[in-house]
């Protein structure tokens, strides 16, 4: 690959200017200091010398970046290096032999001691100084472009990255949705003969959350708000399984609302809650879910009166689809900027999320009412 960069040709001339004048004005300081009469310097016949002397190569520059890209020196190194070496040499020659013109016809006289020698001192005169301009040319280009190059490659692995992450998210929320028909369908078949009403409670009501989970596709983060609905039609099915051994309570600060959470982030842990706390019980079950603004940071918590849990159910419960791919969700998502803990009390275990405070427009829709 080419690391080069060509700037455009005017930017080119207009440092060829700007050098000039600055010649100029360090010329005619100069001549000021050395004469008795500053008034006899001819500032036009300066500006001219002093102008040409910096617009020849900008002249020359557009030839020397087409040997930059033709003869790139990090893929034909001594090809490249020799190229440019006489390059440079025929620039300085180009140079003094112009500069040489410009004094004669300025000054309306030939050289006194002839063509040749004039030609000789002109080019002696500014050799060191020409090489330089002409290897600064060259490595400020490949300079450039080498930046650009970097810049142009970060901004690649930055979209890639943006894009495998998006793919990943798509892929772990992906795997919820089949997680979710197979739990709600399993539970519908076990009550399909005992409690033929209760069931078709629940396909109508899974077909309510299904329409809700296709219609809201593709965004990997919602509002709250828009979370909780359809937390809310989720636990409509599991109400109608329980009926009255399920009890659910919101302490839902109002101004987390429109706070930006990861799609069906809260779904998974209640039904973990619903799975190891309130099923195993033989009496009433409680599950309180809650959200507080703490700081720059938004806390969620699910928080369940259930049996807790035992060795086994520890176990399945950290390994479980939804446990798992909510924390590869968290981590995708926020990175160390999130929190995850669990805490277990007297019965029953709290589940705590912590991730930055983002706000997300709220949909104008009428949504579900949070009590």
């Amino acid at each position: 690959m080419h690391r080069t960069w060509t700037p455009p040709l005017r930017w080119v001339f207009g440092a060829a200017t700007l050098l000039g004048l600055f010649s100029t004005a360090q010329a005619y300081r100069l001549t000021a200091l050395t004469t008795k009469d500053p008034s006899s310097i001819e500032l036009d016949k300066l500006l001219t010398l002093n102008l040409a002397y910096w617009f020849i190569p900008a002249a020359c520059a557009p030839l020397i970046f087409q040997l930059i890209k033709r003869y790139p020196i990090d893929q034909q190194r001594l090809k490249a290096i020799a190229v440019h070496a006489v390059a440079a040499f025929i620039f300085t020659c180009v140079h003094a032999t112009g500069m040489t013109t410009v004094r004669v016809l300025l000054f309306e006289m030939a050289p006194p001691l002839g063509w040749l020698t004039a030609l000789q001192r002109m080019h002696l005169t500014n050799l060191d100084w020409l090489l330089m301009t002409y290897t600064t040319v060259v490595g400020f280009t490949y300079a450039m472009g080498y930046y650009r190059e970097v810049q142009a490659r970060a901004l690649h692995e930055a979209q890639l990255q943006s894009t495998l992450m998006e793919a990943r998210l798509k892929t772990l929320q992906a795997e919820l949705h089949p997680h979710l028909l197979f739990n709600t369908l399993h539970a519908i078949s076990t009550m399909v003969h005992t409690n033929p009403e209760a069931a078709d409670r629940m396909i109508s009501r899974l077909s309510d959350l299904l329409r809700l989970t296709f219609d809201r596709t593709g965004a990997p983060r919602v509002a709250l708000q828009e979370e909780l609905e359809f937390l809310q039609k989720y636990l409509e099915i599991e109400q109608t399984r329980f009926q009255d051994r399920l009890t659910v309570k919101y302490d839902v600060d109002p101004a987390t609302l429109d706070a930006e959470v990861p799609r069906l982030i809260l779904q998974p842990i209640v039904e973990n809650a619903i799975k190891h706390g309130v099923s195993p019980r033989s009496g009433p079950g409680l599950v309180q879910i809650a959200s507080r603004i703490q700081g720059d940071r938004l806390w969620l918590e699910v928080r369940d009166n259930g049996v807790g849990l035992s060795g086994s159910a520890r176990t399945q419960f950290r390994t479980g689809v939804g446990l798992a791919n909510t924390r590869d969700r968290l981590e995708c998502l926020y990175g160390e900027a999130h929190r995850l803990e669990f805490s277990e009390g007297d019965g029953g275990l709290t589940v705590r999320i912590a991730m930055p405070l983002q706000r997300a427009p709220v949909p104008t829709e009428a949504a579900a009412r949070v009590a």
